[in-house]
C-alpha cells in the first residue's frame, strides 16, 4: 500500500519539513528553522498553522442520518443543533470481542438532521466508515471524502486575528462552525476547535484550494509571527493537555471509562455501540484508569515504559510521554491499575532503561487550557516554569 500525501506536500517540502509516516500518510513532523520547540511555543504564545489533512472526512446523508448516527456513536447528538460540532467515540458493539473498546474517536459536524460530516482519524477512517455503511438504513449513504477535503488547524492566542485578516469568521462559540467563502471565493468551513488546548480553529476546504488558503494564512500571519507547525508539536501540545491519541490512550483494548472519556458518552441514550459493556464497566469500576505523570528530574517517560509503585512492583504503563516545552520537564500519560491507584501528588517511578525515574502523579491538563477563551483572546507570554 502506497503512502498518501497531503495536497500541501510540495509546500511542506519547500519549507524544509521533515516527514514521517502517520496513519499511512507522509506528513510534516517539524520544519527547518526552529523545530518542535519553536513550533510549540508559537502556538502557546502566538499562532501556529498545521496541515492535518491526514484526518478522514466523510458525509452521512439521507432521511434521519443524524438519528442513525446517534444509535451508533457514544455522545448524544441531541445535545447540539445545526452549526455545532461534537467530539464522540465509535466503540466496538456489544456481542463482539472487546465490546466497548474504541474503534476511533472523531468529531461530528451537524449540518442538519439529514446531513452530517464526520472527521475520524487517518488510520481508523476506513474501519469507522465500513461499520457505518454496513449498519446504515435504506436511504442513508456514507461517503468517504478524504481525497476531496483538506483540513488545516490554526491554533493559538493570535489565531482570531489571522482569520480576520483573510476574511474568515473567528467570533464563533466553542465547537461551533460556519461555512463562508474564503479569500478566493471557495467555501471554507471554519470550526472553533482544535487539539492543542489553545484558542483555535480547524478549517475544511476543497483539496484543490488548500494551497491558496495555506498561502493566504501564512501571509496574513506574518505580523503575528505565525509559524507552520508539524505533528511533533501537535503531539507535545496535546500531551500537555492530557488529550488522548488513539492507539495510545484509546483503542480496542482501552475503553472510554478507562481513558476518562466518559464525558463523551451519552449514558442515558437507549442505544449506541458498546453501551451494555460500558455500562457494566462503569458500574463495576475499571481495572485501570488514565493519569498524568510529571518527572521532577531529567528523565523523559516514553510509551511502553512500566510505571512502578513504592515497592518497585509494576502498577501500570506509560501510554504517551514527551518533554514538555512549557514546563521544561518530562510528562506522561499512563494507565494505572485501580487496585493500587494513587492520588494526585503521590510519588511513583517509571522504569527508564532499567533505572527507576521518580514521577509525580498529576491530573491533566499539565498547563492551563485556553480553548474557551473569549474572542479575541488576550495575547500572553508563557512562564516557562522551572
Amino acid at each position: 500500500m502506497s503512502v498518501l500525501t497531503s495536497p500541501l506536500h510540495d509546500r511542506h517540502a519547500a519549507a524544509g519539513a521533515k516527514f514521517a509516516d502517520f496513519g499511512g500518510w507522509s506528513m510534516p513532523i517539524e520544519y527547518a528553522g526552529g523545530g518542535v520547540l519553536a513550533e510549540h511555543v508559537a502556538v502557546r504564545e502566538g499562532v501556529g498553522l498545521f496541515d492535518v489533512s491526514h484526518l478522514g472526512t466523510a458525509t452521512v446523508r439521507g432521511p434521519g442520518a443524524a438519528e442513525f448516527l446517534d444509535t451508533c456513536l457514544t455522545n448524544d447528538l441531541r445535545r447540539i443543533g445545526p452549526g455545532q460540532a461534537q467530539y464522540t467515540l465509535c466503540c466496538v458493539p456489544d456481542g463482539e470481542d472487546r465490546a466497548g473498546g474504541v474503534v476511533d474517536d472523531l468529531v461530528v459536524y451537524l449540518h442538519g438532521p439529514d446531513d452530517v460530516l464526520l472527521v475520524p482519524n487517518a488510520a481508523n477512517a476506513a474501519a469507522v466508515l465500513d461499520r457505518l455503511t454496513a449498519a446504515a438504513p435504506a436511504g442513508v449513504t456514507v461517503t468517504d471524502r478524504h481525497t476531496e477535503v483538506a483540513v488545516l488547524a490554526l491554533q493559538g492566542p493570535r489565531s482570531a486575528e489571522v482569520l480576520a485578516a483573510v476574511g474568515l469568521p473567528g467570533e464563533l462559540g466553542y465547537m461551533s462552525f460556519a461555512e463562508t467563502p474564503g479569500s478566493g471565493g471557495d467555501q471554507v468551513t471554519v470550526c472553533r476547535t482544535g487539539y492543542t488546548g489553545e484558542h483555535g480553529y480547524e478549517l475544511l476546504v476543497a483539496a484543490e484550494r488548500a494551497g491558496a488558503l495555506w498561502d493566504a494564512l501564512l501571509a496574513a500571519g506574518e505580523p503575528e509571527q505565525l509559524r507552520p507547525c508539524g505533528l511533533g508539536a501537535r503531539d507535545t501540545l496535546r500531551t500537555e493537555m492530557g488529550y488522548p491519541l488513539h492507539g495510545h490512550e484509546l483503542g480496542p483494548d482501552i475503553s472510554p471509562v478507562q481513558a476518562r472519556s466518559g464525558w463523551a458518552v451519552g449514558w442515558d441514550k437507549p442505544a449506541f455501540w458498546g453501551r451494555e459493556a460500558l455500562l457494566a464497566e462503569r458500574a463495576a469500576g475499571p481495572a485501570r484508569r488514565l493519569w498524568g505523570l510529571q518527572a521532577p528530574g531529567r528523565g523523559i517517560p516514553r510509551p511502553g515504559m512500566a510505571v512502578l509503585g513504592p515497592d518497585g512492583a509494576p502498577v501500570g504503563e506509560v501510554t504517551s510521554g514527551t518533554f514538555s516545552p512549557t514546563l521544561r520537564t518530562g510528562i506522561a500519560l499512563a494507565l494505572l491499575d485501580t487496585a493500587t491507584e494513587p492520588a494526585e501528588g503521590d510519588e511513583l517511578a517509571v522504569d527508564v532503561r532499567g533505572r527507576p525515574q521518580p514521577v509525580v502523579v498529576r491530573r491533566p491538563p499539565f498547563v492551563p487550557s485556553h480553548t474557551k477563551d473569549p474572542v479575541p483572546p488576550t495575547p500572553r507570554t508563557l512562564d516557562a516554569g522551572p
